[in-house]
C-alpha cells in the first residue's frame, strides 16, 4: 500500500473507531435547580451522551419530563442503574452534599451543580471520597469554558498583561419577589447564589486568596432576609480582587463582567453573555497589538463544553480541566466571600 493511501486509510480507521465508541450513560438526581432544564437540554443534544433517566419527586417537573419522553427513575434505580456512568446532581443546594456522596458511594462519576455544598466540611468529604474511589468530580460553574474568560486566562498566564494587580467581576440579577425567600435560605444571599460563577475563574487564575472581606447588605425594600447587595474584597500577595453581586439592578445580566488588569494592560469580558471582549495593551503581546481592540470570540453556549469535558474524562481521553484541589480552593473562597466559611462543618 502506498504511503498516502495508508495514511488516508489509517485516518479513516481512527475516525471510524472514534465513532464506534458507545455513548456515556448519564442520569440526573434532582430537577429543581435553576440550571436543570438547560443542562438536561444540553445533555440531550450531545450524541456522546445517553440520558438514562431523572429522579425527581416534584409532580410538575415529573409531568414535564414525561411529556418530553425522559424516563423517570426512583433514587435506587438511578444509583444502581448499570448503564449510568455519570450522575448530575440537580437537587436543592441544601441536598447537594447528601446526594453527591450517594452518587460517589454508588461508584458513579459526579457532576454536582453549583454551589456544590453549603459548608467546607461537606464538600471536603465529597472530594475525599472521589479521590479514594478514583472517580471524577465536576462542579457546575457555567463560565469555565466561556471563550472570553478562557482568552483572558490565557493572556494572564502567558504574561501578555504583565503582572496582574486587579481582578474585578460583577454578576447580578433582579429576582422576582416571590423567589427571593428561596435565595435567602443561606446567609450569603446573592453572593452565595451567583458569586461563585466569577469567583471560580478568579481563584483558578490567581490561587487561593490570603484574605477575604465580605460586605453582605440587605438594601432592597422587601419583607425578607435576602442579602441582596453584596461585595467581597479578595487579597493576594500582589493583587486585589473585587466581586460584586446584587439582586437589585434592572437589566443586570447585560452588565455581568469579568475583568483583569495588569501592568501591561487590561482584558475585559463585558457582557459575559453573549460575550463581548476588549483588550487594551501598553505594548503588543501575543496576538494583541498596543491599542484598544475588540476581540471576536465564538458564541458561548452554557453547559455543552463542560459536559463534553466529562465525556472525554470518562473515556480516558483527557483529564477534567479543573482539579480536586482547585475545586476545593474555589469553594473555600466562595464560602469566605459569602461569610459562611465557619458556620457549619
Amino acid at each position: 500500500m502506498q504511503r498516502r493511501s495508508f495514511l488516508t486509510f489509517a485516518a479513516g480507521a481512527a475516525t471510524a473507531a472514534a465513532m464506534e465508541k458507545p455513548p456515556v450513560g448519564m442520569g440526573f438526581l434532582g430537577g429543581v435547580h435553576s440550571h436543570f432544564e438547560g443542562k438536561l437540554a444540553a445533555a440531550r443534544s450531545i450524541s456522546d451522551l445517553r440520558i438514562a433517566g431523572v429522579c425527581e419527586q416534584d409532580p410538575s417537573i415529573r409531568e414535564s419530563l414525561q411529556k418530553q419522553g425522559v424516563p423517570l427513575l426512583t433514587r435506587d434505580e438511578l444509583l444502581r442503574h448499570p448503564d449510568i456512568q455519570v450522575v448530575a446532581v440537580e437537587s436543592a443546594v441544601r441536598d447537594h452534599a447528601r446526594d453527591g456522596l450517594a452518587v460517589l458511594q454508588a461508584e458513579k462519576h459526579l457532576h454536582v451543580e453549583k454551589a456544590p455544598a453549603d459548608s467546607m466540611g461537606a464538600f471536603q468529604r465529597m472530594v475525599d471520597l472521589a479521590r479514594q474511589k478514583k472517580l471524577l468530580l465536576q462542579t457546575g460553574y457555567i463560565f469555565r469554558r466561556h471563550p472570553g474568560i478562557v482568552k483572558a486566562e490565557e493572556a494572564a498566564r502567558k504574561g501578555w498583561l504583565g503582572q496582574i494587580y486587579m481582578v474585578r467581576a460583577n454578576i447580578g440579577n433582579q429576582l422576582a419577589k416571590d423567589r427571593r425567600p428561596e435565595w435567602a435560605e443561606f446567609s450569603g444571599g446573592t453572593m452565595f447564589e451567583l458569586g461563585g460563577h466569577v469567583i471560580d475563574p478568579a481563584v483558578r487564575l490567581m490561587g487561593p486568596p490570603r484574605k477575604v472581606t465580605p460586605f453582605l447588605h440587605k438594601d432592597g425594600a422587601f419583607d425578607d432576609t435576602l442579602k441582596d447587595n453584596t461585595v467581597a474584597l479578595l487579597e493576594w500577595d500582589k493583587a486585589t480582587g473585587i466581586v460584586q453581586s446584587a439582586n437589585l439592578q434592572a437589566g443586570a445580566t447585560r452588565y455581568r463582567s469579568f475583568e483583569l488588569y495588569g501592568t501591561n494592560g487590561s482584558f475585559i469580558v463585558n457582557p459575559l453573555e453573549p460575550g463581548g471582549v476588549t483588550v487594551d495593551l501598553g505594548k503588543a503581546a501575543g496576538p494583541y497589538g498596543p491599542k484598544p481592540q475588540k476581540v471576536d470570540v465564538p458564541p458561548f453556549r452554557r453547559y455543552e463544553d463542560d459536559l463534553r469535558d466529562m465525556v472525554a474524562a470518562v473515556r480516558g481521553e483527557a483529564p477534567l480541566p479543573v482539579t480536586y484541589d482547585q475545586d476545593l480552593a474555589v469553594h473555600e473562597a466562595l464560602l469566605r466571600c459569602s461569610g459562611m466559611y465557619e458556620i457549619k462543618s
